[in-house]
């Protein structure tokens, strides 16, 4: 179910995200939800490019659990959504599902850590993305 702190965005099964069944690789359900994620840095002013210059930060998946329920295939138009569910400092933990419809496809739970872009050590969020954070965390807690 999405409410108003669910981030939703849009896309479509190419031939080349398929399998020769022409149904959606297992792996790139992840890659939708990675571009999801992104799209959701984007809409809120923060671009991964300015976030490596200017913070000297890199992001990268710590842990995902995944449930695959119905298979996409060729052409179908899907939606990928994105909720923050947990800000740990140095970690964005995401809830995220893709859909046909209303139809649940795939679910998971993502663990981002922020990282040290020269050492790879962990370093917290910058602190206008924790604000960010913070105001989707009290939305979707209200």
């Amino acid at each position: 179910m999405t409410n108003v702190t669910t981030f939703i965005w849009p896309t479509r099964v190419y031939y080349e995200d398929t399998d020769a069944g022409g149904v959606v690789y297992y792996a790139n359900y992840l890659k939708f939800m990675e571009r999801a994620r992104t799209e959701w840095l984007r809409s809120r002013g923060f671009e991964q490019d300015d976030l490596i210059r200017d913070a000297g930060i890199i992001f990268a998946v710590r842990s995902v659990q995944v449930d695959y329920l119905r298979p996409a295939r060729f052409n179908d138009a899907l939606t990928v959504t994105a909720e923050v569910m947990h800000n740990g400092g140095a970690s964005i933990t995401f809830q995220q599902e893709v859909r046909r419809g209303d139809e649940v496809l795939c679910s998971g739970k993502v663990k981002i850590a922020s990282l040290d872009a020269k050492t790879l050590r962990p370093k917290p969020v910058p602190t206008a993305m924790l604000v960010a954070l913070e105001q989707s965390l009290t939305e979707h807690d209200n």
